[in-house]
C-alpha cells in the first residue's frame, strides 16, 4: 500500500461518514414534512420485517403531512400501527385506503433538545474522522517502519491528512450549523 492508497482510501471513508452524518440528520424532523422521516419505520410484513418505503407510496400531502398508500388494503391497520409505535412522537390517521401522518408542531423545548441532539450527531461524526485520520497515521508510520517510505514522504502524508481531517470536520460543522438554523426557524 503506497501513501496515495492510504490518502484515497482515508478520502473515501471521510466521505462515507459524511454522507452517514448526512442520513442521520434527514430523519431529524424541523417541523415540515417529507417522506424521508419514515424510511426507518418497519412493518410486519407476513411475518418479517420490511421497510415501510417497501409496502406502501409515501407522498406529500401538504407542507406539514405525508400521506401513506399501502400496496394491499390488509396492510392499512399494520402501516398505522407501526407509525404509531415509532419514536417520532407521529399520529397518523387513516381516511379509506390512505394513512395521513400529519407532523406536529415543535415547541421551542422540543427544537433546543433537537439542536443537542444535533450537535451530538455532529461530534459522533467528527469522532469518527479523527478515528479514520488516526488509522492512516498508523498506515504510514507502518509503511516508514517497513522503509517502504521516507521520513519526507511519510511526513507528507500526515499533513495531507490532517488538511482532509479538517476540511471534513469543517463540512461537518456546516451541515450542524445549517440543521441548526432549520430546527430553530419559527
Amino acid at each position: 500500500m503506497s501513501t496515495a492508497d492510504i490518502k484515497k482510501t482515508a478520502e473515501t471513508k471521510m466521505g462515507r461518514t459524511i454522507e452517514s452524518f448526512k442520513g442521520e440528520l434527514q430523519k431529524i424532523r424541523t417541523g415540515r414534512a417529507h417522506p424521508g422521516m419514515l424510511d426507518q419505520i418497519h412493518v410486519d410484513y407476513y411475518g418479517s420485517p420490511v421497510p415501510l418505503s417497501q409496502v406502501a407510496q409515501l407522498s406529500l400531502l401538504d407542507a406539514r403531512t405525508i400521506g401513506v398508500q399501502p400496496w394491499e388494503k390488509p396492510m392499512i391497520s399494520k402501516v398505522e400501527k407501526a407509525i404509531r409505535e415509532s419514536d417520532l412522537g407521529l399520529n397518523p390517521s387513516t381516511t379509506g385506503e390512505i394513512i395521513r401522518v400529519p407532523m406536529p408542531a415543535l415547541t421551542e423545548e422540543r427544537r433546543k433538545d433537537l439542536t443537542k441532539v444535533v450537535k451530538g450527531l455532529g461530534e459522533d461524526s467528527k469522532v469518527a474522522v479523527r478515528n479514520l485520520r488516526r488509522e492512516a497515521n498508523e498506515h504510514g508510520k507502518k509503511l516508514l517502519k517497513d522503509k517502504e517510505v521516507t521520513e519526507d514522504e511519510e511526513r507528507r502524508l500526515v499533513d495531507d491528512i490532517q488538511k482532509l481531517t479538517d476540511r471534513t470536520i469543517a463540512e461537518i460543522d456546516k451541515l450542524v450549523q445549517t440543521k441548526e438554523t432549520e430546527i430553530l426557524a419559527v
